[in-house]
């Protein structure tokens, strides 16, 4: 009686192998998968690498052209440069003995000289974020509800001309 229980509930061995290679392929397709997502990231990362490169590269060239042109600025205006187009547009030194000094009223030379303040980088210390990013999924979902059923719109759509 055992044996014929068993042979009962028994599947063909046809059936059995193409359980098997079912199986062998559906773990086929489930790795050939899961390469392919990781190839796709793999790219995009590379990607953005060799652009990070391109970028860091345009930054040591621009930087390289800031010190050339700071220095070609320095050679122009050292004295001895400034000195010698001085004298070529006809200037000369002045004699102190033969200067002559303007009393200005209501100028006071030992005042703080005030300048404009310094040229600083303002970086922004928290994100700047849309109100659409802020809601949840669920209050969105209960919005679109609250409004299908009063037939209200809600009013904070973006509007372009």
């Amino acid at each position: 009686m055992k044996n014929n229980i068993l042979q009962a509930y028994k599947q063909a061995p046809w059936r059995v192998q193409l359980q098997y290679i079912g199986l062998f392929l559906l773990g086929l397709v489930l790795i050939s998968a899961i390469m392919g997502i990781y190839l796709s990231i793999s790219s995009q990362a590379a990607t953005a690498g060799r652009r990070i490169q391109s970028l860091e590269n345009d930054m040591d060239e621009i930087n390289n052209e800031i010190a050339e042109l700071t220095t070609t600025l320095a050679q122009k205006t050292s004295a001895e440069v400034m000195q010698s187009r001085a004298e070529a547009m006809g200037f000369q030194l002045m004699n102190v003995n033969r200067a002559f000094y303007l009393e200005i009223p209501g100028f006071d030379p030992r005042a703080d000289l005030v300048l404009a303040p310094p040229m600083v980088n303002v970086v922004v210390e928290a994100p700047i974020l849309r109100e659409a990013y802020k809601t949840t999924l669920w209050d969105w979902f209960m919005q679109q509800i609250w409004y299908a059923s009063t037939g209200f719109s809600s009013g904070n759509e973006e509007v372009s001309p």
